[in-house]
């Protein structure tokens, strides 16, 4: 995931990228049709072969192209696309932005497994799971709140942990090294207190992030990531 910047034009790169991604979306190109060819993009957007060059390198990357020397750039078939979203500390991401990352915890307690819960972990309902509640700030605006729920045999010191130190993740990597993450995304209205640790408004669209994560089979944590849709964006990659 990375933080929009409004500030300062879009990227030469990235207006021929996201043109051809968007038309790639759109089913203006399907899977196998030609696309234009680098001297055409060249022309059309009054940019450098090397601005082109990029923009089709990266969209390769994302294995949502294929190149064929000699031959041209074809919209890459649809069987030979696989989600790779990975899993990654948004303190590590922040700093590599060169940004100050802050955490404000706002809750951490032990609480109960709901049915739905336990069926999550494994667990019988009424089971104990511990429960945080931390809104994470890039350069002091609050960018993600994290409704987090912990599988107590995997991380037994997780209440006792400064996360104003150490985020979730980095704790839960480390003492439980990934070995299966499940997402669903959506784009969505925030809860009452969602939008209150976010400051913005319960009219303002967000897009959430559910994850469930596993170590050798064993549930470890569920977490919903709910992010204002103003301030941030949704990035992965693709692959053959």
């Amino acid at each position: 995931m990375a933080r929009k910047t409004p500030e300062g034009p879009e990227p030469q790169y990235l207006k021929v990228k996201n043109h051809l991604r968007e038309g790639i979306s759109a089913g203006r190109w399907v899977p196998g049709d030609l696309l234009p060819s680098e001297a055409e993009l060249t022309q059309s957007f009054s940019v450098s072969r090397m601005t082109v060059n990029r923009a089709l390198r990266e969209l390769l990357q994302e294995g949502m192209i294929e190149r064929v020397q000699g031959v041209g750039t074809f919209v890459a078939q649809l069987h030979k696309i696989s989600s790779s979203l990975t899993v990654r500390d948004v303190h590590e991401e922040i700093v590599e932005r060169g940004h100050a990352h802050e955490a404000r915890v706002h809750l951490l307690e032990k609480t109960r497994a709901t049915a739905e819960q336990a069926a999550e972990f494994g667990l019988k309902t009424g089971a104990t799971l511990f429960h945080s509640l931390i809104v994470h700030l890039e350069t002091g605006v609050a960018i993600q709140c994290e409704d987090r729920l912990v599988n107590p045999a995997v991380a037994p010191d997780y209440l006792g942990l400064d996360f104003a130190a150490s985020t979730p993740t980095q704790h839960l990597l480390a003492v439980a090294p990934l070995s299966e993450a499940r997402y669903t995304i959506e784009a969505t209205l925030p809860s009452e207190l969602e939008a209150k640790l976010l400051g913005i408004s319960r009219r303002d669209p967000c897009l959430v992030v559910k994850r469930i994560t596993y170590s050798r089979g064993i549930a470890v944590t569920s977490v919903r990531l709910t992010h204002p849709g103003t301030r941030y964006l949704l990035q992965g990659s693709f692959q053959a």
